[in-house]
Parts: structure tokens; C-alpha cells; sequence
């Protein structure tokens, strides 16, 4: 009879594991299953099409990346082909180079610089995280940035390309290997995915299309910033950003791997209801 009695014992503790009494007498999640949906569960039901896409998308963004980024390369490793922009280019830019301008640019690359910018992503996350109903986005928001980060740590000593010459630099110099640029990378990272993980719930095609094109506007402005500044070649800029394309891919394919689900029309429907799909207030 102690048998039964040491199994009914080794039941209940191990039941523990995935609910608790609460104070009423009720059951209730366990830590392990409140931590689950609070930072790992978050779904939402799409087509069978709708989702196809998603990761034809992510296949598409992977592999143009990929391409674009190992043509750049090879273009610098042979001094040929794109790396013939790199001359011309900087010195359009020194020839418009004007003291208001230089000002603009420095206030700009100290915002999007190795200080400003880790504080930007720590708070975004961090407030993201805690406000938010389901804590995955800002989690795959902070996994993209920090593969951005090692990218970029790994591949330039390995590269290790000369930056411009120092008399160029008019922020101070900088020793550093100039491919790829942690700079312009780190700013499209952020934009990008942030911007994905924002608008990919949203159900207005024209605000999320407006959104993508500002992020691309403003990674273009941090390119040239760099270029102008004098820390950068073209080619640097061009890479970083096929390189953060390539990022962008596979953070979509995890996303849609984890939280899309081919559902009925009424599914569907009721997730197009929710109210981050419209941009309100997902804990409401």
C-alpha cells in the first residue's frame, strides 16, 4: 500500500511543475508554463499563402543578401568592378562638404554611433518587453542585432580593408578595418527588423510600405553619413546593408516558423481583429 501511496506523492509534485494552487484554492499556471506565454507564445493565424510568402520573402532577402554581399566582396578583394565607385563617390562627397553640414553628420553618427546606439536598442527592447503582451519580438528584435554585432566583429579583421586616409576622417581618427561598417549595418539591423516586427501585424499594406521606405531612408542617410565623414568607402555602406538583408531574412523565417498558423477563415479573421493587427494597443 506505501507504493501507491509514494507514486500518488511523486504525481502531485511533478503536477507542481506545470500548475500551482493559488490562494483561492484554484488551480493555476505553473512558472515554467506563465513564463512560456508570457515570453515565448505568440501566434497568429494567416493563409496557407500568406504564410508561403513569408518565407519565400525570407529565401528572397537571404539570398539576394548573400549574393550582393560575396559580389561587394570580391569587387574589393580585386580592386574591380563596383570597387571602381569608391573614388568617385568620396570625392563627390568632400567636394560638397560645408561646415553646417559636417555638423549635421557628426550629431548623426554620434546618435547612430557605438554609444548612443546599444543604449537606443537596450531601451527599445527592454520597454518593448515589458509593455507588450507577448515579450517575442522585442527578443527576436535583440537576437537579430546581437548576429548583426558578431557578423560584423568576425568579418572585418578578417577582411581587414584600409579605411580612407586619416587627413579624410573629420571626426576624429579611427584605426579600425572599414569592411563591413558596424555603423551602417547596426542602424539597418535595427531599422529593418523593428520595422518587420512592427508592421508584419499590422493589416494596412500602405502604412507598413511607408514604414519600410522610411527605415530605408534613413539607413541611406547613415551611409552617406559615414562616406561624408570620411570613415567609409561606398562599397562598405553597400555590403553592410546586403549583409542586414540577409539578417532581415532569417529573422522573418524564425518568426514565421514560431508564430504563424494556417488557420480557417474564421481564425484568420479573428486574428485580423486583434489590436495590434491595426495598430492600437496589443494589451488592450
Amino acid at each position: 500500500m506505501a507504493e501507491p501511496e509514494a507514486g500518488m506523492q511523486g504525481s502531485g509534485a511533478q503536477g507542481t511543475a506545470s500548475t500551482e494552487a493559488g490562494a483561492d484554492g484554484e488551480a493555476r499556471p505553473g512558472r515554467w508554463r506563465r513564463f512560456h506565454e508570457r515570453f515565448i507564445v505568440e501566434e497568429r493565424y494567416l493563409s496557407a499563402r500568406a504564410r508561403r510568402n513569408l518565407y519565400v520573402t525570407a529565401a528572397a532577402l537571404v539570398v539576394v543578401g548573400l549574393v550582393g554581399f560575396f559580389v561587394v566582396l570580391d569587387s574589393i578583394l580585386e580592386s574591380d568592378d563596383l570597387s571602381y565607385i569608391d573614388a568617385p563617390v568620396e570625392a563627390w562627397f568632400d567636394s560638397g562638404r560645408d561646415d553646417w553640414l559636417t555638423v549635421f553628420m557628426i550629431v548623426l553618427a554620434v546618435g547612430f554611433g557605438p554609444i548612443a546606439m546599444p543604449i537606443i536598442i537596450l531601451v527599445t527592447t527592454v520597454a518593448w518587453g515589458v509593455f507588450a503582451k507577448h515579450a517575442w519580438r522585442p527578443l527576436l528584435l535583440a537576437g537579430g542585432m546581437i548576429l548583426g554585432v558578431i557578423t560584423v566583429q568576425l568579418l572585418a579583421p578578417l577582411i581587414a580593408r584600409d579605411r580612407p586616409p586619416a587627413d579624410e576622417m573629420l571626426f576624429g581618427y579611427d584605426p579600425s578595418s572599414s569592411f563591413p561598417s558596424g555603423h551602417v549595418m547596426g542602424v539597418a539591423d535595427f531599422l529593418f527588423i523593428g520595422t518587420y516586427l512592427v508592421f508584419s501585424r499590422h493589416r494596412r499594406p500602405v502604412i507598413t510600405t511607408l514604414a519600410f521606405v522610411a527605415a530605408a531612408v534613413v539607413v541611406l542617410l547613415t551611409a552617406a553619413c559615414r562616406i561624408y565623414l570620411g570613415y567609409h568607402w561606398a562599397t562598405d555602406a553597400l555590403g553592410s546593408i546586403f549583409l542586414s538583408l540577409v539578417v532581415l531574412g532569417l529573422v522573418i523565417a524564425v518568426d514565421t516558423w514560431r508564430t504563424v498558423r494556417v488557420g480557417t477563415a474564421e481564425q484568420i479573421a479573428e486574428s485580423d481583429r486583434r489590436p495590434e493587427a491595426w495598430g492600437r494597443d496589443e494589451r488592450r
